[in-house]
């Protein structure tokens, strides 16, 4: 191997990483431009599905398939998946950019397209890591670790920015953009990028075992996707029987699971590579991790959109764009904390960093938990910004560690595994945090409402009417940078109804951040304790992980004292 091919590896696939999560949070901010381009309306009660899905699907069919496909790479070449990856998501954006459909056709072709683009997204993600352990030896993984990490998680900030300058020009763009970087990446990796580990002999799919994961996490996963979807007359979905029954089902298809890899005779997954202290602990601070900093995303957004930023001027509509602007200090801070924790976690380990990573995270949160609603940007930013350095420590000494801890036939399946409890953790955090700030609004939110809009000439009727909808309604109507009371209030026809003060007043910039104020920070208080504690848990986790472990490194100490 020549001393420049490691380094050819770290960019192609760091390339890989930036394109998978880019592609990720781009589409996020661009929604209202593609809703208004397909002439849909997603906040119209039979369109909530449409929204739920273009925004999850793509991270729940990566979650799923992600240890899949890197069990695959390790039966038929962690490369040949990788360079598939690059192609299918290539193709999945064209085709996206392409969507010839108007209204609910429009969706679906979007929705179809998307979860095609998660099969690409999870060759990259399962494959990547895998690829980097082979080209670059132990004492220089936590550096590659930390360059790729950083991509990923950069990547999924620097898309807000870029879908919110897109998409005001035009919503295909949001997808267009991504082509040439993708054809690029394709191109360059297949003539690039090579097999430097030999493949399984003889090798055969678990298909029970691949079928149960696929089933069991799919069904858990889509379960908490509908949980936050009111039903019933109650504000979430936690009461519908599918919903329970997804949940009780994917656990028990799950624990099936665990049964039929103990008999396959080649499993899907090693279940013995738990007992591996680094590799358990690893995970368990990943997936704790991921929950804690998942959600984070999205109430940031919901705070700025829906509150900061018209407080301060900003139209409702530009409001993705500059949720995206002020956000970047937590961008920034994972920028300049991920490469140098890898790098130092090379020589030191990865325990101190790690666990110092999420101790910093879990104080950030706390520290965001005590500013007021309509707070001083500096504090905030200065807060997301330790947030970001906290991500960083942890997340590159992390998956070096994880993957220090496998031996090399099973590096594809591990990472996959690992990028299984991070995507998962992403699918999950969404759920239980929208589920506990919806909880917070509905205790408060309906009462506020409806006196405020009877308050300014809205009939008492109809008031109570819009008062008692969904909360979740109105935190998607403020996700997507729609003006919320006038989102509520335009089906209705009562805006014309109304003297012109009153309409100007509740339809304001100050008018609906003034109202959900009060209860958005009780939502938001349960919320980052929740992250909190999620983070330090994590921590522990992470401490009991032991001292540095390469498995490599162990198996040349025992063959050479059997030699000797």
């Amino acid at each position: 191997m020549s001393d420049r091919y490691p380094w050819i590896v770290l960019s192609n696939t760091t390339l890989g990483m930036l394109l998978a999560t880019v592609n990720s949070s781009i589409v996020i901010i661009s929604l209202p431009a593609v809703f208004r381009g397909i002439h849909l309306n997603p906040l119209e009660p039979g369109n909530v599905s449409y929204l739920l899905w273009i925004l999850m699907g793509y991270m729940l069919v990566s979650a799923v398939l992600v240890v899949t496909l890197g069990r695959l790479g390790d039966m038929f070449g962690r490369v040949r998946m990788y360079n598939a990856g690059f192609a299918v998501f290539t193709v999945g954006t064209v085709v996206l950019a392409l969507d010839p459909f108007q209204q609910s056709g429009g969706a679906l072709w979007l929705i179809g397209w998307r979860l095609f683009q998660g099969v690409g997204g999870a060759l990259l993600m399962a494959n990547s890591a895998a690829i980097l352990t082979d080209a670059f030896p132990a004492g220089r993984r936590g550096m590659a670790m930390g360059v790729n990490q950083v991509a990923g998680i950069a990547g999924t900030f620097l898309g807000l920015v870029a879908g919110g300058l897109l998409s005001q020009l035009d919503w295909r763009l949001v997808f267009w953009a991504s082509v040439p970087i993708g054809v690029l990446g394709t191109v360059w990796a297949y003539r690039s990028l090579r097999e430097t580990v030999t493949r399984v002999e003889g090798a055969r799919i678990d298909w029970w075992g691949n079928l149960a994961f696929a089933a069991g996490l799919t069904m858990l996963l889509a379960a908490v996707t509908y949980g936050i979807q009111p039903y019933g007359g109650h504000a979430m979905g936690w009461t519908n029987p599918l919903v329970i029954g997804g949940i009780t089902g994917g656990v028990l298809i799950l624990a099936a699971f665990c049964l039929i890899e103990t008999k396959a005779a080649q499993p899907m997954f090693h279940l013995s590579l738990f007992r591996i202290r680094a590799f358990a602990a690893g995970n368990v601070a990943g997936l704790l991790a991921s929950i804690a900093r998942g959600g984070l995303q999205f109430m940031l957004i919901i705070w700025l959109q829906g509150i900061w930023l018209p407080l301060h001027g900003y139209p409702f509509e530009d409001t993705p764009l500059w949720a995206g602007v002020y956000l970047l200090p937590l961008t920034a801070g994972f920028l300049l904390a991920g490469p140098l924790s890898g790098h130092l976690s090379d020589r030191y380990g990865a325990r101190a960093f790690a666990s110092g990573g999420l101790v910093l995270s879990a104080l950030a949160f706390l520290g965001l938990l005590l500013v007021p609603i309509d707070f001083p940007y500096w504090v905030f930013a200065t807060l997301i910004f330790l947030n970001g350095v906290g991500s960083g420590l942890f997340t590159a000494p992390n998956t070096t560690a994880i993957m220090n801890s496998v031996p090399a036939g099973q590096r594809g399946v591990a990472s996959g595994m690992r990028a299984t409890f991070t995507n998962a953790g992403m699918v999950l955090s969404i759920g239980v945090f929208f589920s506990l700030m919806i909880a917070g609004l509905a205790a408060t939110l309906p009462q506020t409402l409806t006196g405020g809009l009877a308050q300014h000439g809205v009939p008492p009727a109809l008031a109570a009417t819009i008062g008692a909808l969904p909360p979740v309604g109105t935190l998607f109507a403020a996700f997507l940078g729609y003006n919320p009371i006038e989102n509520l209030l335009a089906p209705t026809g009562a805006l014309a109804h109304l003297s012109p003060g009153n309409a100007a007043t509740l339809t304001g910039r100050e008018y609906f951040p003034d109202l959900v104020s009060g209860p958005f920070h009780q939502g938001l208080v349960v919320v980052f304790l929740l992250a909190v504690a999620m983070s330090l848990i994590a921590a522990v986790a992470s401490l009991l992980r032991g001292r540095r472990y390469v498995h490599d490194e162990l198996a040349v100490a025992a063959a050479t004292v059997n030699r000797s």
